[in-house]
């Protein structure tokens, strides 16, 4: 386990309109207020075509070799996540997410690109006193967070 402590800084609501990117539009947001570093919960609706990372092909092979779902019709979406900077000091927004239609729910990363449907609500906490953030591991080839 690795870890440092961070403190609570502004905390911000935020609606996401029909058709907005969830990532692209968060990760917007942050360098435009200056956000290094938060926590985030979403609830709202995915519209049809939206993209989930939806686990690798293989438990353990090497490369991983992601697996992709795409929503047939808009569902419900509830979600929690993290942004930290990239290697490029960049924010980078890392939100699972469970969409729901009809009793049928399928989780996943929305990385490959999640679109509102009508409405999409984040609180977004922003994290100060922190100098975490997304580095290269050539193991996995995934950014993990360096605390």
């Amino acid at each position: 386990m690795q870890y440092s402590e961070a403190k609570q800084g502004r905390v911000f609501v935020i609606r996401l309109e029909d058709g907005e990117v969830l990532h692209e539009t968060v990760e917007s947001f942050a360098r435009e207020h200056g956000i290094r570093a938060a926590s985030l919960l979403a609830v709202g609706g995915a519209d049809a075509g939206s993209r989930l990372v939806v686990g690798p092909r293989e438990d353990r092979a090497q490369p991983v070799e992601p697996m992709e779902h795409i929503l047939e019709h808009a569902h419900e979406l509830a979600g929690v996540g993290t942004l930290f900077p990239g290697e490029n000091g960049n924010p980078v927004l890392h939100m699972h997410a469970v969409c729901g239609r009809e009793g049928r729910a399928v989780a996943g990363c929305i990385r490959r690109g999640v679109r509102t449907w009508h409405v999409l609500e984040i609180v977004l906490y922003e994290l100060t006193g922190t100098a975490a953030a997304r580095r290269p591991d050539p193991e996995t080839g995934f950014a993990l967070l360096r605390p």
